[in-house]
């Protein structure tokens, strides 16, 4: 263990409380199983993901910088945010307020008004659960941990469109060799290789599934989706991992919608990484949620000893 992020400040989100609940399960048991300890942040408030943007982008950066705001008053210099989402909108808040002078103006009366220190950019850095392993643990501390290898299964791994985009938010991506590329992700390809997984070659790791359209456009979002779910089974694998929880929730949904309104039935089974990670450490199915997920792997998981 490299001592990196041994203790990070926790920022589950919205999701992770609601449709997400078994990636929250999964990070936290993985995180213990790897000695790895994440304090959530106290009375943490919604990213601004979504719908405020489209009010008001400068509340929503307001939003963001406030739980930044609560993770620097802990005594935490960094944040671990497992959602995309939110993960998305915590970086974008910090390069708003290191560049944009309006957003710093509003940031500072809604903190004033709020009763709470202003945040100023560049106190508190924002991960994903992905960097959080990485770096904390690396591929060979977990080759080292695994128990029950993920030898065999075929994944396609899937990191949705709002890891890497837009570039400019993420000046740590593209620095060379070790660093998370934006153009060609492999974070998740990594850590699950050193798990023993064989990752297929995936050519559509980074499109959108459509999850912000599914309530106005769900015929779009189901369209997006299906061409997912066929690509990744054309490609060899037996599941897509995912390490977002609107992603997640968006291929289990419009698998199911596919069959229904489309009749197009795909059979390819969809796991957070963490659950596969934990899994591979030795942890139960239950342990790590595989139970809450819609998609039933079940039979899969039992057939590869992981049940």
């Amino acid at each position: 263990m490299s001592g990196k992020y041994k203790q990070v400040a926790y920022y589950p989100g919205c999701a992770l409380e609601g449709t997400g609940h078994a990636y929250n399960r999964s990070t936290r048991e993985l995180g213990k199983a790897l000695g790895l300890d994440v304090v959530e942040l106290k009375n943490w408030n919604c990213c601004g993901a979504m719908e405020v943007k489209n009010v008001d982008p400068k509340l929503q950066t307001y939003l963001s910088a406030r739980n930044l705001s609560i993770a620097e008053a802990m005594g935490f210099d960094t944040v671990m945010a497992p959602c995309n989402g939110c993960y998305h909108n915590l970086k974008k808040a910090e390069y708003d307020l290191s560049h944009d002078a309006a957003s710093r103006e509003v940031t500072g009366r809604l903190s004033r008004k709020a009763g709470h220190k202003t945040y100023e950019a560049g106190k508190v850095t924002t991960i994903h659960a992905l960097d959080w392993i990485k770096d904390a643990i690396g591929e060979d501390g977990l080759r080292a941990r695994v128990k029950n290898s993920l030898n065999g299964l075929k994944v396609a791994n899937y990191y949705g469109c709002m890891y890497t985009r837009p570039r400019h938010i993420f000046p740590e991506k593209d620095k060379g060799p070790g660093s998370e590329s934006t153009s060609k992700p492999h974070f998740m390809d990594d850590l699950l290789a050193a798990a023993g997984a064989e990752n297929v070659e995936f050519p559509l790791k980074t499109a959108c599934c459509g999850g912000a359209h599914t309530l106005s456009d769900s015929d779009t979002s189901t369209k997006l989706v299906l061409n997912i779910l066929t690509t990744a089974e054309a490609c060899g694998a037996d599941v897509i991992a995912t390490e977002c929880p609107t992603c997640h929730t968006g291929l289990e949904m419009h698998q199911v919608r596919a069959e229904k309104v489309l009749g197009r039935k795909t059979s390819i089974k969809i796991l957070y990484f963490t659950q596969l990670l934990g899994m591979a450490l030795g942890l139960s199915a239950r342990k790590v949620g595989v139970q809450e997920n819609l998609s039933d792997s079940s039979d899969l998981l039992r057939a590869r000893g992981l049940g």
